[in-house]
């Protein structure tokens, strides 16, 4: 069942993809080749607890046991899921950092992919190919759509425009008082097909685009995912509001790009359509 927000719950919710903004933000103001995933993650858990929340994916249960982070920090061909590690990141890596918060009895989502440095021009159009996607869908999240509007306009744009793979064993989801909600929200589809959008919906979209095939693989730690063909993968994530007036985005990531802008080590990405 779908469950349809009020006014004053989209402001809880908006509160709390505020906070994970600001993670991302301190998180972009830090990052740098050598620094590892653990160090990031406990960071980001730092900040969050400060503020009274609490890391929404640390031990979230999954078949392999709780996830041990609270973020995702997924590097190069890894899609989403990875696990936090001490292995230090290198000058050209991409990282795709997922982080959750639960905040006020409401959950937040958003993830953005960072370079470090300068990155091939394939991977650099990857990127913002991906991040144009993000935008794409959000376009599509009105009153009267349906889901599957939102779902063919990042198909379209990644897998028909740019050939790029477009990820089917993962999508994005409702947000509430759950992390994962109804409906589920892919990143391709039919026009006219799926649940119909309404007032009150507050949805995570999240494109997943790979540069090769749209194959994915699991790692044996139950939670990695990584491309088949071990080419590089983007991932961009709001969480969005439909309003009459059409779609409110709740996260912010102009907050992460000026942080981005303010540190030397990363490149901002240039959107192309």
């Amino acid at each position: 069942m779908i469950y349809y927000k009020t006014a004053e719950e989209i402001e809880l919710i908006r509160q709390s993809c505020l906070l994970v903004s600001k993670t991302h933000a301190h998180v972009a103001s830090i990052l740098k080749p050598g620094m590892t995933g653990l160090q990031i993650d406990k960071e980001a858990e730092t900040l969050i607890r400060d503020h009274g929340a609490i890391p929404a994916f640390k031990g979230y249960p999954g078949a392999a046991g709780p996830f041990p982070g609270s973020l995702c920090v997924s590097i190069n061909e890894t899609i989403v899921h990875g696990i936090p590690s001490d292995v230090p990141f290198e000058e050209g890596d991409v990282l795709s950092i997922d982080c959750g918060v639960l905040w006020h009895g409401f959950y937040g989502d958003a993830a953005y992919t960072f370079k470090l440095g300068e990155v091939a021009a394939d991977v650099e159009g990857l990127l913002a190919v991906t991040r144009e996607c993000l935008y794409r869908g959000i376009a599509e999240a009105r009153v009267g759509n349906r889901i599957g509007d939102i779902g063919f306009a990042i198909q379209e744009l990644a897998e028909r425009q740019h050939g790029y793979g477009v990820v089917r064993e993962l999508v994005g989801h409702g947000v509430g008082k759950q992390l994962h909600e109804a409906p589920e929200v892919p990143n391709y589809g039919k026009r006219g097909r799926g649940p119909l959008i309404k007032e009150g919906l507050v949805i995570a979209i999240e494109p997943m685009i790979n540069l090769g095939g749209r194959q994915v693989r699991q790692l044996k730690d139950g939670w990695t995912v990584i491309t088949r063909d071990r080419k590089v993968s983007a991932h961009y994530e709001h969480t969005i509001a439909v309003g009459l007036n059409g779609p409110d985005i709740l996260s912010d990531h102009r907050m992460i790009e000026e942080a981005i802008s303010n540190n030397p080590e990363l490149s901002e990405v240039s959107v192309k359509s």
